[in-house]
């Protein structure tokens, strides 16, 4: 009878796909700070992978999920306070402000957004006659 050893598998603490490096970095340095043992994957370069940021040992894993908790809790705060503040100064990004820095960019976006609508309502059209 063969028995395989199989130590405990890292977990997955954060997919770094759409995350501000500097939230990676705050990660990063609150887990340092807390002597939470850690490693890090690299995107690939064709994009199948967006890299992430793994808990090495089980026994760490919950303190780094609530520690990761209480941080967003905390980065929201921010994060609201951060937009309220430029909401009130009149510099927060409106659909109009963005409209005047990238026009092309924004008519391109909605064009694809009818186009896709109206490709997925053509069964329901075609069907109704």
């Amino acid at each position: 009878m063969l028995v395989s050893y199989h130590p405990a598998m890292p977990k997955l603490l954060l997919n770094l796909r759409n995350v501000p490096e500097d939230e990676a970095d705050e990660v990063r340095a609150l887990l340092e700070e807390h002597e939470v043992a850690f490693y890090e994957t690299r995107p690939n370069r064709w994009g199948v992978s967006a890299g992430g940021i793994w808990i090495r040992h089980n026994e760490d894993v919950e303190k780094a999920r609530r520690l990761m908790a209480e941080y967003q809790l905390q980065r929201r705060a921010r994060a609201r306070a951060e937009y309220s503040a430029a909401k009130r100064k009149g510099t927060a990004k409106t659909f109009r402000a963005v409209f005047r820095e990238n026009p092309m960019g924004v008519i391109g976006v909605l064009i694809g957004i009818a186009f896709l609508v109206a490709l997925m309502a053509l069964p329901f059209l075609l069907l109704g006659t």
